[in-house]
């Protein structure tokens, strides 16, 4: 424990942020990491707990109890031996977890939570600037290999520990440059993607090759799902040359909105929006440019996703821009008493909602509007009641007699989540669904991540929905686990 009054002498300390006039001009990061004095009084407030919720909370169990206690006493370099012992990438997490870690931090309960996720940022930050962060090749290597299919958070992360394992792996991908939605989903102004860079660089170094462009089964995919694919390899081909194939492509087929107008120019799903300005950022060619310059932006949808595109709407200039949400708007406050440590339904506000932009809540769109050039111009949109059904404790809700409205847009983007992974590659393989669309596969026990097929695992997304990269990262951690075992027939 670093400081034994710590927690009662010390005010938890928020990461400075640019103003909100200054970062609306550019897509480049905004927050400044503590300094290594910010972050050491912020660990001294850790208050080593006996029981520490905060790694029961986290996916990846990182144990925040150690490494606070470590950066209290100034041992920068083996606090970031303690953090990269769980987690592969401790500067993606640190940028863009909701940091449910610090939801369960005792002190949370009375006062506010550790600055966990700040002190993760300060920690891995000083790793880099130490030349700490060095590529980890096995002492030995294997004669066995494996295909890691995707190569976001879940993919990288399996990649990354089986070729420390020995393993010789390749990753492919069907985008022109490896990260998944970590390089084409995520706006550069919460994740700079020369921090993908660097890791590539490394995994590279480590034995892990990546082939990018290309797909596995078919070159096209769905409508919706962002694909540079320039050739496709067919799954037999991986059964064949690999000792096991690893599938992490994630959940990117998108939730639609099937209403009256659904064809009209000018409706696009977040993941055909937000990949643009991503590749604009990193000059890289793409086929339509879908920008929300000097335009009436609708946003469907109240998450992540929906507040990402908020943030680049504001960047690329729009004149207006509404988020809407079919459900009812979250209470501002919670009793802690009911729901800690669990995350609660409670209402956040996004850096890129603080920069602008409006909410709405309990609203659902019924027809998308036309003009007379087969643009949409607006949506027709009812609000709703949300009740609790007494019984199943279920919410439900019903349309409000007289309450339809109309929101005028001329550009409207879906950002409704996402139902399961692209079929296509499940159908390459034969892999068995769910009654969702994803892969079929335990978390634990013998068969951990083993799909039907023989051979073919499946972690992060494309395994259990969607859901956050730091829940990716630990699938594919244990994903690859589970793939030494199969292949070795024991465990490391």
């Amino acid at each position: 424990m670093g400081k034994v009054t710590g927690f009662m002498e010390f005010e938890r300390l928020e990461q400075a942020h640019e103003p909100v006039a200054q970062r609306k001009t550019h897509f480049r990061e905004f927050i400044t990491p503590l300094s290594q004095q910010e972050a050491k009084q912020q660990a001294a407030r850790c208050m080593d707990c006996g029981t520490p919720f905060c790694t029961f909370s986290c996916p990846l169990h990182n144990v925040a109890p150690e490494f606070n206690d470590l950066v209290y006493n100034e041992d920068w370099e083996k606090a970031y031996l303690v953090l990269s012992s769980t987690n592969n990438f401790p500067e993606f997490t640190s940028r863009v977890c909701p940091a449910l870690c610090e939801n369960g931090c005792i002190m949370n309960y009375t006062q506010r939570a550790m600055g966990v996720k700040s002190i993760e940022r300060a920690i891995i930050t000083n790793a880099w600037n130490q030349g700490w962060v060095k590529p980890e090749p096995p002492k030995e290597h294997k004669d066995k290999s494996v295909a890691v299919v995707g190569s976001g958070p879940s993919g990288l992360a399996c990649a990354q520990q089986l070729a420390r394992m020995g393993y010789a792996v390749t990753v492919f991908e069907k985008n022109k440059r490896p990260g998944g939605l970590l390089r084409y989903g995520i706006p550069d102004f919460k994740l700079d993607k020369s921090l993908i860079d660097r890791r590539i660089a490394q995994m590279e170094n480590e034995g892990v090759q990546f082939r990018c462009s290309t797909s596995i089964g078919i070159k096209d995919h769905p409508h919706g799902i962002w694909n540079d694919s320039e050739r496709a390899i067919d799954a037999s081909e991986l059964l064949r040359d690999f000792s096991a194939v690893v599938l992490a492509v994630g959940s990117e087929t998108p939730r639609d909105l099937q209403v009256k107008g659904r064809d009209l120019k000018g409706i696009h799903f977040a993941l055909e929006y937000l990949p643009v300005q991503n590749k604009h950022n990193a000059s890289e060619t793409f086929d339509e440019d879908i920008s929300a310059k000097d335009r009436k932006v609708l946003i469907i949808g109240g998450g992540d996703t929906g507040s990402d595109c908020l943030g680049t709407a504001i960047r690329q200039g729009a004149e207006k821009v509404l988020q809407i949400d079919l459900g009812p708007r979250p209470p501002e406050s919670y009793d802690k008493s009911m729901v800690w440590p669990n995350w609660p339904n409670v209402l956040r506000t996004s850096t890129s909602q603080e920069e602008g932009g409006e909410r709405d809540y309990a609203i659902s769109t019924k027809e998308f509007l036309s003009d007379d050039e087969g643009r949409v111009r607006g949506v027709k949109a009812v609000r709703l009641e949300w009740m609790k059904d007494p019984v199943t404790g279920r919410r439900t809700f019903k349309e409000i007699p007289d309450s339809e409205f109309e929101i005028e847009s001329d550009l409207v983007l879906l950002a409704m989540g996402f139902l399961h992974p692209s079929s296509p590659v499940m159908d390459a393989f034969g892999v068995q669904t769910d009654m969702r669309g994803n892969a079929q596969a335990a978390y634990e026990g013998e068969d951990a991540f083993r799909t039907n097929v023989p051979k073919v695992f499946a972690a992060g997304d494309c395994r259990r929905g969607q859901s956050l990269v730091v829940r990716a990262l630990a699938e594919g951690r244990r994903c690859a686990e589970a793939v030494d075992k199969f292949i070795s027939g024991e465990q490391n």
